[in-house]
């Protein structure tokens, strides 16, 4: 009888230890596991550092980035608009320019209601036409209307003005982000109530067709668009150099700024042709002399596609 006893003692020794053997290869795989995934995803990368899908669902991209949380983060210079070219911030004195600009947002808008028209470039054929000014009181216009976000970006990488009519400081901006020296939201500003946001040029740098080409713009844009309701650049004159027909490769739209008694006819028409197979969607005559005799820099010519600007 001890004998058996003795086996069967032993035999319940056994199978604890077979149990206890068991229980403890579960537990081994899962520290082994878990330690890669904690140290891959430890590393705190800068917000732009981080892949994205190519396509952002729109079911997230509300969760991607949220207004509140972007102007909480991002800079809030005060700007000091300046009234002789902010249409908006001297009303008694330009009325008509508001009026006008009023004008051209509601004609973009409908446009909005037949086609994708979110991304807007505002270029010209030559400098001094006033595209600078455009973008700035387009935007200014957009975020008059209830719950209307705007962000204007100074793309002109070759002489960045974008932020002289704000009052705004010119860096941190587009050119530092592009060159990876800084993250998104701080090169973001909001400096005036409202829903207005402004990105301005940054830094000057030598090699600003190879910023723009470098494929971080698209990531910016399409981290940012989900957001704005509109999102406006200044560009260069078309005519000069390359940058926006790169830009406009971004865009949804086109808007082509002439300016009264200086465009000749013909440079127009070798912009619009430049532009061929962007979607123009409309030439803004800065500089008109309207028939009562003050000069008004706010009318809207008309739109079309492409291929009537171009013809």
């Amino acid at each position: 009888m001890s004998r058996i006893h003795e086996a069967l003692k032993k035999a319940e020794q056994e199978r604890a230890a077979v149990v206890t053997a068991e229980a403890e290869v579960p537990l081994q795989k899962d520290s082994a596991s878990v330690t890669p995934q904690r140290e891959q995803v430890a590393p705190s990368l800068p917000l732009e550092a981080r892949p994205i899908p190519a396509v952002l669902p729109a079911s997230a991209s509300n969760d991607f980035l949220r207004f509140d949380d972007l102007r909480a983060r991002c800079a809030h210079p005060e700007w000091h608009l300046d009234p002789n070219v902010n249409v908006f911030a001297n009303p008694g004195v330009s009325a008509g320019g508001a009026e006008q600009f009023r004008t051209l947002r509601s004609r973009l808008y409908q446009m909005r209601s037949s086609q994708p028209l979110r991304t807007l470039l505002v270029t010209s054929s030559i400098p001094t036409e006033g595209k600078t000014f455009v973008t700035n009181n387009l935007a200014q216009a957009i975020i008059r209307q209830p719950d209307r976000r705007a962000l204007i970006i100074d793309a002109d990488l070759r002489r960045s003005r974008l932020h002289v009519p704000l009052g705004a400081p010119s860096s941190p901006g587009l050119t530092d982000y592009l060159r990876g020296a800084a993250d998104m939201v701080s090169i973001i500003q909001q400096g005036q109530e409202g829903n207005l946001c402004f990105i301005p040029g940054g830094n000057e740098v030598t090699n600003p067709s190879e910023l723009l080409a470098n494929g971080r713009l698209k990531i910016l844009l399409d981290r940012l668009l989900p957001i704005f309701d509109w999102i406006i650049l200044d560009s260069p004159p078309c005519l000069l150099v390359a940058d926006a027909s790169v830009l406009a490769d971004h865009c949804d739209g086109v808007l082509l700024v002439t300016r009264a008694g200086v465009t000749p006819a013909e440079t127009a028409k070798r912009a619009a042709q430049e532009l061929r197979g962007r979607n123009i969607v409309g030439v803004v005559l800065n500089a008109m002399q309207e028939p009562h005799g003050y000069q008004s820099a706010y009318y809207y010519y008309g739109y079309g596609d492409s291929k009537e600007a171009g013809s």
